[in-house]
């Protein structure tokens, strides 16, 4: 049996160069398959906003919603790292409800951290967390749940401005006492620099390849997910044909008095 994974450990990957993998799941199911491939962590990304729910944004996932799907997957997982994501207004609102909300991923939940997006706006909650005692996860460069007020999903840190900005909010994080850093849709060299300058593992996505790890969601490395794709995207698999090919097979065979056989009745 695998040992299992904690903060610690996915800290000390970073001084052992060893690279950390990230996924998401929101289920039960997908958790068991992730966790026995030995992925070291399991994001419940509010990503289920536009994966499993169908919205365009990850706004509307509520916080109860997400407890419910940290809840299944932590049941599926025995060996990886579960990180709740905190999702949009629970805890842009105030310290104590950034606290409130985290702990009940934890409490209610079984996650053993949570995801925070944002620097500068977010610091004060970040450390009111950690200061409770829970494990926190940040994210800097594209923010999803700033996807209006970055005028889409659009590459971040291009200019020098923003670039700095980037960077001065993941160093402030790492000073925070956060245990990993999520960067997402930046320029890999402004990446590089922020993998450099901090003490803490990066995880990239659509970062480029001198992250200290990678994450993407389950679905898109599965070509579960229409296309297009987003450009970071590689996927290893293509499901989704063979799932729409499985189900056509199935239409045909019921149609045409094939299935069930015989042998799939009882008698």
């Amino acid at each position: 049996m695998k040992q299992k994974i904690t903060v610690p450990d996915i800290l000390s990957r970073k001084h052992d160069g060893r690279k950390i993998t990230m996924l998401t799941a929101y289920d039960y199911l997908f958790a068991r398959l992730i966790d026995s491939a030995g992925i070291d962590i399991i994001l419940v990304g509010d990503s289920l906003g536009t994966v499993i729910q169908g919205h365009h944004t990850t706004l509307p996932v509520t916080m109860d919603e997400m407890i419910y799907h940290t809840r299944l997957v932590s049941k599926g997982v025995e060996n990886a790292l579960v990180v709740g994501d905190m999702p949009f207004m629970s805890y842009q609102t105030s310290v104590s409800d950034a606290v409130y909300n985290a702990g009940r991923f934890l409490k209610e939940a079984g996650a053993e951290a949570v995801k925070v997006e944002g620097g500068t706006t977010a610091i004060d909650k970040i450390k009111a967390i950690i200061a409770s005692g829970i494990p926190v996860m940040g994210h800097v460069g594209l923010l999803p749940q700033s996807v209006h007020q970055m005028g889409g999903y659009k590459v971040q840190g291009k200019e020098d401005t923003s670039a700095e900005r980037i960077m001065s909010d993941a160093i402030m994080l790492d000073d925070a006492g956060v245990f990993a850093v999520v960067v997402e849709g930046i320029p890999a060299g402004l990446a590089t620099k922020i993998t450099a300058a901090i003490s803490v593992p990066t995880i990239g996505i659509g970062a480029g390849i001198d992250c200290d790890g990678q994450v993407l969601v389950m679905h898109d490395l599965l070509g579960l997910t229409p296309q297009p794709v987003p450009k970071f995207v590689r996927q290893f698999a293509a499901l989704r044909g063979l799932c729409i090919d499985a189900v056509k097979r199935f239409k045909v065979d019921v149609e045409n008095g094939k299935f069930p056989s015989d042998d799939e009745s009882y008698h």
